[in-house]
Order: structure tokens, then sequence, then C-alpha cells
């Protein structure tokens, strides 16, 4: 969705409300492609500071599916956005490029939520996602779900070195 800027910019002291709503279903980066479960709408406060700078805040959240990271079951992740922005009006596009400052989603006095709404998303997304705090994980021999019950694999040590590290193990598991 795109937000105009042009009045906003242009009257001192003037504020604005909006409910933009989250149109992605899925987003995609370099990880992968991720469905978007369910998303509430971003409740986005434009404020004129005066001398033309805009401050932007906004909240909201998306769900989003995501795979475990120890045993790739699909697992509901909530993503919170929440953000606070300054936007000088007074720069051109190129001066926004020459400074990284939100080139890629203010293009002349348009505001795009949705490019604004995918970095926020990026930038709060989890670094290791778990569907339990006691996950099991696969089985390194044949790939089964250890979630689901034993696969009856041989857990012995593929290092023969460490046979007599196991054997000790063993010998405690008995007592």
């Amino acid at each position: 969705m795109q937000i105009h800027l042009a009045e906003i910019s242009s009257n001192e002291g003037r504020t604005e409300h909006f409910s933009v709503p989250f149109e992605m279903n899925m987003i995609r980066f370099q990880e992968g492609d991720f469905h978007v479960l369910s998303s509430e709408p971003l409740d986005l406060v434009i404020e004129n500071t005066g001398e033309r700078v805009l401050k932007v805040t906004g909240k909201g959240s998306v769900t989003v599916s995501i795979p475990c990271s120890r045993c790739l079951s699909d697992t509901e992740v909530r993503i919170p956005l929440g953000f606070e922005l300054k936007l000088d009006m007074k720069l051109t596009d190129e001066q926004r490029v020459n400074d990284l400052d939100e080139s890629s989603y203010l293009t002349g006095t348009d505001l795009d939520t949705d490019r604004m709404v995918y970095l926020e998303v990026l930038m709060n997304w989890p670094q290791k996602v778990l569907c339990s705090e006691n996950c099991a994980g696969l089985c390194p021999v044949c790939g089964k779900n250890l979630n689901e019950g034993s696969c009856g694999c041989d857990e012995g040590p593929k290092d023969p070195r460490m046979a007599a590290v196991s054997d000790i193990f063993r010998k405690f598991k008995e007592v």
C-alpha cells in the first residue's frame, strides 16, 4: 500500500493515523519462502515534527510458518512489528540512496508500507526456531523425526576411537 506524504509533509504539526493491512501471503528472502499464516493490520502514526521531517511510528504482528531448526516440522512463529522512523522529506531520492537512508521504501513523497513492513519482518526474524523446548530432532542415520518415537537405528559411536567412552557410559546405565 502506498501512502502519499505530500500533504502531511507540507503542514507542520499535522498528525495522521492509518490502519494498513499486511497484504503479503509469502515472505521470500535468501533463507527460503515462508507462508504468512495470519497478520494484524499495522497501526501507523505519521507526524510532521517540523522542517519537513516526518516521524513514523507503527506496531502490529505477523504469524509465519517456519521449519523447526531440529526436526524441520512447520512451526507457527509470531513476529512482532514495532518501529519508529524519521523521514527527511527535504532529501531527494538520489541523496537518500547516497546516504543509505529510507531508499527502499520512500520514493519522492510516497511511502511503500509493504516494503517497510517486509524490512521490519526481516529485522525481527528469529535466528533459531524450535517446535518445543525438548525437541529431539532427526535421527542422523535414517532421518526419522525422533519426536514421533524411536527409529531403532544403532546409536553407537561412528568413530571407533570413541568406542571406549561409549562403553563407560553403557556400563553406568546398567548400574
